[in-house]
């Protein structure tokens, strides 16, 4: 079920968001880079918390179709406005009670949101529910455990009105993902203007 308030933060951040993010663009360069070898043409991918789509637009050309999905209307009208593939569409969707059909997708990217949700859980299970047989998950996600204290970059950030549920370092966040029913492929640690991201990739394997 859908945190209403983090929602409402989410719709009035929108317009701001990709602004926001344009320091840290090499960072989503690099989240590409590891994902890029694990996509093909023949692939349907599920996209979820795509923002505004700072990686659908690079990540979609590499694959059949990208559905990409944010809980947030608004965040979908300003992805939408920065233009649409043919294999690429735009949807507003809840990670954690999806409508699509059991074993829908070869993968599911869930980037920079799992930390931000009260029950990350729910999405995992809907995640695990969509993947094919082997599906691959890919999920980018900042580690605020991982190295140095960031206190005051939290505070700040609660006082802005932006809710963190969860705070993993990178063991922590390799056994979240193997809990529901994943096995680690691979974990690569990234450095951003706010925490490391660890970009873990990961197989359905139950």
């Amino acid at each position: 079920m859908t945190d209403k308030s983090n929602k409402n933060f989410w719709d009035k951040f929108a317009k701001l968001y990709a602004p926001f993010m344009k320091k840290d663009k090499g960072v989503y360069n690099k989240i590409c880079e590891s994902i890029i070898p694990y996509l093909n043409k023949d692939m349907e991918v599920l996209e979820l918390a795509c923002g505004s789509g700072q990686l659908s637009f690079s990540l979609s050309k590499h694959t059949k179709s990208w559905l990409a999905t944010d809980f947030s209307e608004q965040m979908i009208i300003e992805a939408k406005n920065h233009g649409q593939y043919d294999n690429l569409r735009f949807e507003t969707a809840d990670a954690t009670d999806l409508s699509y059909a059991n074993e829908k997708f070869d993968c599911v990217l869930i980037s920079n949101a799992l930390h931000i949700m009260p029950n990350p859980d729910y999405a995992m299970k809907e995640i695990h529910r969509v993947l094919k047989a082997n599906g691959i998950l890919f999920a980018p996600t900042f580690l605020w455990k991982e190295g140095k204290e960031r206190k005051v970059k939290k505070t700040l950030m609660s006082i802005f009105g932006f809710k963190m549920y969860q705070e993993w370092n990178k063991e922590q966040f390799e056994k979240f993902v193997e809990e529901q029913g994943f096995s680690v492929v691979e974990m690569n640690l990234l450095y951003g203007a706010l925490a490391p991201i660890g970009v873990i990739i990961a197989q359905k394997v139950s």
